[in-house]
């Protein structure tokens, strides 16, 4: 039994597809649940109708006779492909939660930006004229304008309510106040 005898069997073997309980497995990778053929000298073949004896190999003889250390080996192989497939995902799983992090972190940081943007352009239109905010307000999307409005003193918002033009006033109130409830609006 030589080093280039064993690469061979366990090759076939595992080509073949001979399954780790000694079953052999079938076309589409499914055991077929038929135990290993002993060894024998011959195996009866089939050909053209006729039953000929056709002696088994030397390299079957082999595998056959080591089918318990193909198994073993092929269950080891199989234990390290698994081992290093789990440390390849448990390493993506630590980048993906690096990533993570590092997004959160990220997001805070445009929040607080984003927070004092807001606060900045509240108190430009506080030290506006209400004449001048007024107009520039009314040309706004009615949501920033309304956020803009309700973050004003009531004194300032309504000074510029007072310089818009009627409809619009009433429609950035109606967003800032949000729906009504029907006992509110007069409606029971």
């Amino acid at each position: 039994m030589n080093a280039s005898d064993f690469r061979i069997c366990l090759f076939v073997t595992l080509i073949a597809g001979i399954g780790v309980n000694g079953t052999i497995s079938g076309a589409n990778g499914q055991e077929d649940h038929k135990p290993a053929p002993k060894p024998k000298q011959e195996d009866n073949q089939t050909v053209s109708g006729k039953t000929q004896k056709v002696p088994i190999s030397d390299i079957q003889k082999f595998c056959l006779n080591n089918i318990g250390i193909l198994k073993d080996a092929r269950l080891r192989w199989q234990t390290a492909k698994l081992s290093e497939l789990e440390k390849r995902l448990r390493k993506q799983i630590e980048e993906l939660d690096a990533k993570r992090v590092e997004y959160s972190q990220w997001l805070a940081r445009r929040d607080e930006v984003m927070k004092a943007i807001q606060e900045n352009v509240v108190a430009i239109y506080a030290q506006m004229r209400p004449e001048t905010a007024a107009q520039q307000l009314a040309a706004m999307e009615d949501n920033m304008a309304a956020i803009i409005l309700g973050k004003l003193t009531s004194r300032k918002a309504s000074a510029i309510l007072n310089e818009m033009e009627a409809g619009r006033a009433a429609k950035l109130t109606n967003t800032i106040v949000g729906p009504l409830p029907a006992t509110i609006g007069g409606k029971s």
